[in-house]
């Protein structure tokens, strides 16, 4: 069973695939878009993704803020869960995100990947820390 792991940004959304045994997390690519109301060709592709790898969930970052409340982003990650449930067909569960993207910046700080190029980067990594935390749950909760 694989599954996709998705960090939604405003202007970009990076992408991560589980390996089939779902113990696993990589990254796949960002998805960049011009306007960030401009969701149909980053589904079509989502849509692409999950089907070129044979997924049977997605799991989305939910930005939910530090004290624990719901902010604006949360009510557009929400939305754009609705669209992707209707255009794939299949279930997107919602996985709190706080810190993945510092923990990207700093997983790449550690690897010594400069400055400049951590930007190219930190979307993809962070959809991988999102699905790596929920593999790791659902494996320990198996166990």
């Amino acid at each position: 069973m694989r599954i996709l792991g998705l960090d939604y940004g405003a202007r970009t959304v990076g992408v991560a695939v589980s390996d089939e045994l779902g113990l696993i997390a990589q990254g796949v690519e960002i998805i960049r878009r011009k306007s960030p109301n401009k969701l149909r060709q980053t589904l079509a592709r989502i849509e692409e993704l999950a089907s070129s790898y044979g997924v049977d969930k997605i799991v989305l970052g939910y930005p939910k803020n530090m004290n624990n409340t719901e902010g604006e982003r949360c009510e557009e990650t929400r939305e754009f869960q609705a669209m992707l449930t209707r255009r794939t067909n299949l279930p997107v569960e919602l996985w709190d995100e706080r810190l993945t993207t510092v923990a990207a910046e700093q997983t790449m700080k550690e690897s010594g990947i400069r400055r400049e190029k951590r930007k190219e980067y930190v979307d993809e990594i962070a959809a991988m820390l999102i699905l790596q935390g929920y593999l790791d749950l659902k494996r320990m909760n198996r166990e």
